[in-house]
């Protein structure tokens, strides 16, 4: 399913989402609370300042595709808002954490998406991360999530979520192959040769302070 999201879309999504599991005794959501949370400056990026008349129009094209609800609960007068993707997509709940801080702070490495998603999901470690990105990189029939190229100076791959498309070509564009990040198997054989090379360099500055201390004994 192409869903092909714009980015007030995207934000009025992973919104709801965000408080549909952290704060769930406030949701579903009034429109001026939805446009606040659209706009809020914790765990947002980027940082966006939509007024009622631009939610309120996003709120209307992702009602027509299914993608969200309105309803007015009892006793309240004001309709509340509430989204419908994650019966669209029906992930689990660490599915669902990782693709909403991808929608609500663009693209991330898996050290990132772990600090981010505490308050939604607590992960064991970043190997548990990885196991359900790769899940939503090979979901069928579409994938959720693409792993992007390591850009020039970075050390660490970012993820992406798919659900505007695939991602600008500039983001996508392979980088020179010196900077491409090795297999995982080489990325651990650099490492341990790494670490070898500290170890002798720390002997060597051992043995330079010893030479230093006899001087002044």
């Amino acid at each position: 399913m192409e869903l092909n999201l714009n980015p007030v879309e995207i934000r009025i999504l992973g919104a709801l989402i965000e408080k549909e599991i952290t704060t769930p005794e406030y949701y579903p959501l009034s429109l001026n609370a939805l446009v606040n949370a659209c706009n809020q400056k914790s765990n947002r990026d980027p940082a966006v300042s939509y007024d009622e008349d631009d939610v309120d129009q996003a709120l209307q094209s992702l009602r027509a595709r299914g993608l969200a609800l309105r309803s007015t609960g009892a006793g309240s007068r004001v309709p509340k808002h509430a989204q419908r993707l994650s019966e669209q997509l029906n992930p689990d709940r660490r599915e669902t954490a990782i693709l909403c801080e991808l929608m609500l702070r663009g693209p991330q490495t898996v050290g990132e998406l772990r600090t981010h998603t505490e308050r939604m999901h607590s992960f064991d470690d970043t190997g548990e991360v990885e196991a359900v990105l790769q899940r939503l990189m090979e979901r069928e029939p579409e994938p959720l999530v693409v792993r992007l190229p390591r850009r020039p100076g970075e050390k660490e791959v970012r993820f992406a979520h798919l659900l505007s498309g695939a991602p600008p070509a500039g983001a996508m564009e392979s980088p020179e192959t010196h900077d491409a990040p090795p297999p995982r198997a080489d990325r651990l054989g650099l490492l341990e040769v790494e670490v070898v090379r500290l170890r002798d360099e720390l002997e060597a500055l051992k043995g330079q302070f010893a030479q230093f201390r006899r001087q002044f004994e």
